[in-house]
């Protein structure tokens, strides 16, 4: 890695946090020149690090508008749900009967040792991981590559979350319960295991999506 591109992922990884802290809002704009400065980067290294975001799903470029933070909108959540469904659900379904994986196990401690002013951006890496591992584990190459493409909306995501649970720690029982359902269930009960973990959070993920969508009128109208 050049220093240039460390200085990019740096500068990504700063904006990753502040988008996933909830420091940059869904819908906010990105002003170069005042990113730029309050990160200490040159503006081109900032125009990169956008693109790596806009990559992964965190920022939407648009011509002569600039950039802004990504907005998951109801429908969006309901399209990551059935995708999240459909991928981790047969890893859980492969899995199932199975001990539990060690990464997935290591994931949750991981989790679990998250002190319980983490900011939430720390929280969302730690949940994303968590189920990476659980995908992974399936050995399904395909499984995987599908689970990466959505990896930056999968903790945009998890930002609906924030004010549900609030700490890292809320998190872990159910994500425990998951892993011992699927470690004792027959294929069908792992999968329907996986679907219902999924579904407890959808009400306040959407609840929070539409929160936000009536915020991000005045957030894009900011001058």
């Amino acid at each position: 890695m050049t220093a240039a591109t460390g200085t990019v992922a740096r500068t990504a990884s700063a904006l990753r946090a502040r988008i996933l802290d909830g420091a940059l809002a869904p819908g906010s704009p990105l002003r170069e020149v005042e990113l730029a400065r309050s990160l200490g980067v040159a503006r081109h290294t900032l125009r990169a690090a956008l693109l790596v975001l806009a990559h992964d799903g965190l920022v939407v470029r648009e011509p002569n508008r600039g950039a802004r933070v990504a907005t998951l909108g109801p429908d969006d959540i309901r399209d990551l749900f059935r995708l999240r469904a459909a991928i981790e659900g047969e890893a859980a379904r492969i899995l199932a009967g199975q001990a539990e994986p060690a990464s997935a196990q290591n994931a949750l401690q991981a989790l679990a040792a998250l002190p319980a002013d983490a900011p939430w951006s720390a929280v969302a890496d730690a949940h994303a991981a968590f189920h990476h591992a659980l995908v992974a584990a399936a050995g399904s190459p395909r499984l995987v590559r599908a689970h990466e493409t959505i990896d930056g909306e999968l903790r945009l995501y998890v930002t609906g979350l924030r004010g549900a649970y609030g700490t890292a720690g809320s998190l872990v029982p159910q994500h425990r319960d998951l892993l011992r359902a699927i470690a004792a269930g027959t294929p069908a009960d792992a999968a329907a295991a996986m679907r219902a973990h999924l579904e407890a959070t959808l009400p306040d993920l959407l609840g929070a999506a539409s929160a936000a969508a009536v915020r991000e009128p005045a957030a894009t109208a900011a001058p």
